[in-house]
């Protein structure tokens, strides 16, 4: 098996510099000494320390588990070179002493292992300070250590003298080049990070300015003591120590605590009682009493004699009420008191003292009614109440009238004398507010007395109601609906139908034909024609009425030719005498008008398209009036009206034939008008 050096971890290094210069340098290595002997022949660190001295008692620990630890960390670094590696029973947990033994060999064998990992893996032998400076050690030691073994590997063909220098560089401990070393140049703690040597102090140093050196901090100075109020604080080398400023005084002693402890005297035994006396400890000091006890009623004095106690001067009184107190030898007598009581004073139901006759007490009334009886020590008064006064003629107490005396001063509203008082009300509407005498208004709508709405006013309220709704001449709180379709005016609301709705009214038009215009009042018609919703063939015209339309077609006459949509051309007459009698031309026109249209009323005009000087004309109806509705009227020379005269009640569709007649340059010439009149019914 090949044989492993230990690899030594240096912790103790720093702990040397802890000494001062001269001779106690040398104590502190001597203390370090015993520390390490401790640990390397006991293998324990709980041993009591055997110095008198307090820094070299904690030299000596720090010491001893300094060295235990790398004795620890040098087994962990063996074991990582076994077979088993860190699962080797020396690396498993245990109670006690022996768990810290394993941890630290456990955390020694992971961080050598580590370091050969990192070197088998070609990486840095330089240690990541996240594991710590003791682990970032060994981590570097196995890492170098295994790289040096690699690179001095022997040839295939056996070189010895290559062989031999391998075995030397194996011996050799790799952690030799670490220049904290022993110390290294720093005077207390060294650390080598590879790049530089860094050095730094213990607690209660500091660094020099030289960057190796360090000298004791003063914290009484550097005001970093924790002295309390009344000590004082003395700077000692790496530390401090706190002083009373005045001594704890008779009878307490200093603890090493800087506290103030009582000593005491009776255990001590520094006491002076005498044989005949016992010691009793107390704060401070301590009290001897004697061991012989006087009976009840005595009390001893200094030297043990027995006194006799006045009970009657104790602050307690020793006797009740109402008796005197006569001190006896050992003890005490009460002897009653008998007073006499003067006028309007009597006894007290113990009978031990006088107290005042209260005259004024129910139910005597020494006074008499309207007065007011006033108690004084052995006597009474008496004096008129408030609200009454004294009549000097009839000697007794009046009530006084306050409402007539201050009037309008007392009461908001309303003033009432009371006997001895007065009392204010309100007027409807009010109540009285909490000074009793002033009159706030009553919100009477808080209680909801109105159907819809309610408006407060001073001393009283106002109902009124929503749109559509009108109060009731009844009760004047209920809100009515309104028919706004039978108000005179309701004729006019709707154009054809008004329906009555709680608070309003709705408009309607009749089923087919109109529609609701978008002020919701009027009736719109529904033009079928232009909407496309009509029946008519592709022959017809489609005609549009109030609340419907017509399907209309027309043929020309014999004799006539069709020269627009609605007018037909007579043919030329050639030789035909009779053709010469026809009209010339025949134009269709479409009127509509409802039931209620006002009569007399124009409906149709009619003349020639163009006037010539000296023309006249003649007008006359020659079909579709049998009923008389129509007549003609002739306007001036050139044009002529038709006139509706005689009211339709009903919808009808009439057909009506207008003949005109024009005179000119003495011959006569026709044209007939074929009226299509729709009367819609009223809306």
């Amino acid at each position: 098996m090949e044989r492993r050096a230990p690899l030594p971890l240096l912790l103790l290094a720093g702990l040397s510099l802890l000494a001062a210069p001269g001779g106690a340098d040398v104590l502190m290595e001597v203390c370090c000494a015993d520390g390490h002997r401790m640990a390397t022949q006991h293998k324990d660190c709980s041993l009591p320390y055997t110095s008198n001295s307090k820094e070299c008692r904690m030299m000596q620990e720090q010491c001893c588990h300094s060295q235990l630890e790398e004795l620890h960390c040098a087994a962990g670094i063996h074991l990582a070179g076994e077979p088993d590696g860190c699962a080797s029973p020396a690396a498993a947990p245990h109670r006690g002493n022996a768990s810290l033994e394993a941890l630290f060999v456990k955390r020694c064998c992971h961080c050598c292992l580590l370091g050969r990992a990192a070197q088998a893996q070609g990486q840095s032998c330089e240690y990541n300070l996240m594991v710590g400076y003791q682990c970032g050690l060994v981590f570097r030691a196995c890492c170098v250590k295994g790289q040096d073994a690699a690179d001095f590997a022997p040839a295939d063909n056996g070189d010895l003298q290559g062989t031999d220098k391998i075995s030397e560089m194996e011996q050799e401990d790799p952690y030799l080049n670490d220049r904290c070393r022993g110390g290294g140049p720093c005077k207390q703690q060294c650390r080598d990070t590879g790049e530089e040597v860094v050095c730094s102090c213990f607690v209660g140093y500091q660094l020099l300015p030289d960057g190796v050196s360090c000298e004791d901090v003063n914290e009484c100075i550097a005001g970093s003591h924790t002295c309390r109020l009344g000590e004082s604080c003395i700077n000692t080398v790496g530390s401090f120590r706190c002083q009373r400023d005045s001594s704890c005084g008779t009878g307490y002693e200093l603890t090493e605590h800087n506290d103030c402890k009582d000593i005491d005297e009776c255990e001590s035994g520094i006491h002076n009682c005498l044989p005949d006396f016992i010691c009793q400890n107390t704060l401070g000091s301590f009290r001897c009493r004697p061991k012989l006890q006087c009976k009840s009623g005595f009390i001893q004095d200094a030297l043990g004699n027995c006194i006799d106690i006045n009970e009657c001067l104790s602050i307690s009184p020793s006797c009740p009420a109402g008796h005197t107190c006569i001190n006896t030898e050992g003890s005490y007598t009460c002897q009653k008191n008998v007073p006499n009581c003067g006028r309007g004073y009597h006894l007290n139901g113990e009978g031990t003292r006088c107290v005042d006759v209260d005259e004024c007490s129910p139910p005597s009334e020494p006074c008499g009614p309207g007065h007011r009886c006033v108690n004084s020590p052995g006597s009474f008064r008496c004096e008129c109440k408030a609200g009454y006064y004294f009549d000097a003629i009839s000697r007794t107490c009046v009530d006084i009238n306050e409402c007539r005396r201050y009037p309008g001063r007392l009461c908001g509203h309303r003033c009432e004398n009371t006997p001895g008082s007065y009392f204010c009300s309100c007027t409807a509407g009010f109540r009285l507010s909490a000074d009793g005498r002033s009159c706030e208004d009553v919100n009477e709508c808080d209680s909801s007395p109105c159907s819809q709405e309610c408006a407060n006013v001073y001393g009283s309220y106002q109902c009124y109601c929503r749109r559509g709704y009108q109060l009731s001449d009844v009760d004047g709180v209920t809100c009515e609906d309104i028919d706004e379709c039978a108000l005179p005016t309701g004729g006019h609301i709707c154009s054809y139908r008004c329906i009555n709705v709680p608070g309003s009214f709705q408009c309607s038009c009749p089923s087919s034909g109109y529609r609701l215009a978008p002020n919701g009042r009027n009736c719109q018609d529904i033009d079928e024609c232009v909407t496309g919703i009509h029946n008519c063939s592709t022959n017809e015209t489609c005609f549009n009425v109030q609340g419907g339309f017509r399907c209309l077609a027309f043929e020309c006459p014999e004799n006539y030719r069709r020269s627009a949509d609605t007018r037909c051309e007579r043919l030329p007459c050639h030789e035909n005498q009779e053709c010469h009698s026809l009209p010339l031309r025949i134009t269709y026109y479409h009127l509509s008008f409802p039931t209620n249209i006002q009569v007399p009323a124009v409906v149709f005009r009619m003349g020639p398209s163009n006037s010539v000087s000296g023309d006249s004309m003649k007008l006359a109806i020659t079909g579709g009036n049998e009923e008389g509705f129509f007549s003609t009227r002739k306007v001036n020379h050139q044009s002529g009206v038709v006139a509706l005269t005689k009211p339709i009640l009903e919808p009808r569709d009439l057909l009506l034939t207008v003949k005109m007649d024009l005179y000119r340059h003495g011959t006569v010439s026709s044209f007939v008008a074929r009226l299509f009149i729709f009367v819609s019914a009223e809306l």
